[in-house]
């Protein structure tokens, strides 16, 4: 294998590797044609959440804190899907499997920010659902535009600050055995594992970062709707508490149709064959942004509301008044 020369820095020798090559999707007949797929679902996405971002920026009615979160949910999707889909297509039916060491480095930093903050973004909007239902005459005033803003930037900047962490602590590593990764793109785990150093800082991150970025998270939403199914519970009519769990119901689709995915791939743990494995983690990254715009949409009264707006044109009725009075 090519390596570049050895880097000493603090009298530690790390050998960094030229390239890595992506070992993913190994022997799976026909594979081209889900790859195909891939590149179908990644336009629909796009065009999908590109269309949520467009109506809330140019609907004046569209100015709450929930589509603060609901535009970062868009704008996070349209980002993790083309930082992920593009590269997977171009390694795997191109055949460009090898990639650089700084530009598989960069590839994780971007994946598992984008994909960490698609999480935390369900977060921000179970948030705003908890303060709508427990606090409903109070809601604008407990829970403000800017306040979810700076909730958002926040979240960011956490899952920014993390992932920097994981992704640095692979430069301490080592590797002069192996530059192949077990996955479809340059993951985390598959890559400290090649190192032939110490990793155990990597593997603890690895472990880490789960917990942090996915479960704690999911704790907080199970949390949040235990309270809000408790302040149902007082509502006196079913009816009430009906039209109440309605405004949920989008929220709750979107945190179904991530997390359900995750939690089977990750529980499932070895005794899933790899390529199945590989299979199932890259349709968990890219079906939520696709169908997350779908759910908003029909869930969401006044996207459907905003959307079903007929462009007006004020100058219409004059004419037609002066046609009126015209000889023509």
């Amino acid at each position: 294998m090519e390596f570049f020369n050895p880097a000493l820095e603090d009298n530690i020798t790390f050998v960094r590797p030229a390239y890595f090559y992506i070992g993913g999707f190994v022997g799976i007949p026909n594979i081209n044609y889900y790859f195909f797929f891939l590149f179908f679902v990644y336009v629909f996405s796009v065009l999908g959440n590109a269309t949520v971002m467009v109506v809330i920026i140019f609907d004046n009615t569209l100015r709450g804190p929930k589509y603060v979160a609901v535009f970062s949910l868009a704008l996070t999707d349209i980002l993790s899907s083309t930082a992920l889909v593009p590269k997977v297509i171009d390694i795997f039916l191109f055949d460009h499997r090898y990639i650089s060491y700084n530009e598989c480095l960069t590839f994780m930093f971007f994946c598992f920010t984008l994909l960490s903050m698609q999480c935390l973004n369900l977060v921000a909007l179970s948030y705003d659902r908890l303060i709508a239902i427990m606090y409903p005459l109070h809601y604008q005033i407990k829970l403000t535009r800017t306040f979810m803003i700076n909730l958002i930037i926040m979240l960011w900047l956490i899952v920014i600050i993390l992932v920097l962490i994981a992704v640095g602590l692979i430069t301490r590593l080592s590797f002069c055995k192996s530059v192949v990764i077990n996955s479809y793109f340059c993951d985390h785990g598959p890559i400290y594992r090649i190192g032939c150093n110490d990793v155990t800082p990597s593997r603890a991150v690895s472990g880490l970062l789960p917990i942090l970025l996915l479960w704690i998270p999911l704790a907080f939403i199970l949390a949040t709707y235990g309270c809000i199914g408790y302040a149902l519970s007082k509502i006196s009519t079913a009816q009430q508490r009906t039209k109440a769990f309605k405004t949920c119901s989008g929220h709750l689709s979107l945190v179904a149709i991530y997390f359900l995915p995750i939690t089977f791939v990750y529980g499932a743990g070895s005794k899933t064959h790899p390529n199945a494995r590989i299979i199932n983690l890259s349709l968990t990254t890219v079906i939520p942004p696709l169908l997350n715009p779908i759910i908003y949409v029909f869930y969401t009264q006044e996207m459907k509301q905003s959307l079903k707006k007929k462009q007006y044109n004020p100058y219409i009725p004059k004419c037609n008044n002066l046609c009126k009075k015209s000889k023509f």
